[in-house]
């Protein structure tokens, strides 16, 4: 299969749903993820994280499923990213990648990663993919 790569922007909205659980000095989130892609992806994503925030400045951790929609590079369908993300004292480790068998309509057996990167501000994306 031939890798294609994507690239575009995203803005994402983040609510909590329920106030933090903290113990020991360790405080564990959930919330909601709410996006809109833009570029070679034009989608919505909608999905739901947990945190696990630690008393160290710059040391974190979440994981994360999302739900995308729309259309990749002009094909329509759905399929699902899994994140899962640490930060040990300001040192970021990310991984981004598609569900499998999780793609549906033009996009059934999609697979593929996805990297975020924020510049002044905005958050880019490059998405390399592969489909049947």
């Amino acid at each position: 299969m031939t890798t294609v790569v994507a690239e575009g922007s995203f803005n994402a909205e983040i609510k909590p749903q329920a106030d933090p659980a903290a113990a020991d000095g360790v405080s564990l989130g959930r919330l909601s993820l709410d996006k809109r892609f833009e570029g070679d992806l034009v989608a919505t994503g909608q999905g739901q994280m947990l945190t696990a925030m630690t008393p160290v400045q710059g040391s974190a951790g979440y994981v994360a499923i999302e739900r995308i929609t729309g259309t990749l590079h002009g094909k329509q369908g759905s399929f699902v990213f899994q994140h899962t993300g640490t930060m040990t004292r300001g040192a970021q480790q990310l991984s981004i990648t598609v569900v499998p068998d999780s793609g549906t309509g033009e996009l059934a057996g999609l697979s593929g990663s996805f990297r975020l990167q924020i510049v002044d501000g905005r958050h880019l994306y490059t998405f390399e993919y592969q489909l049947p």
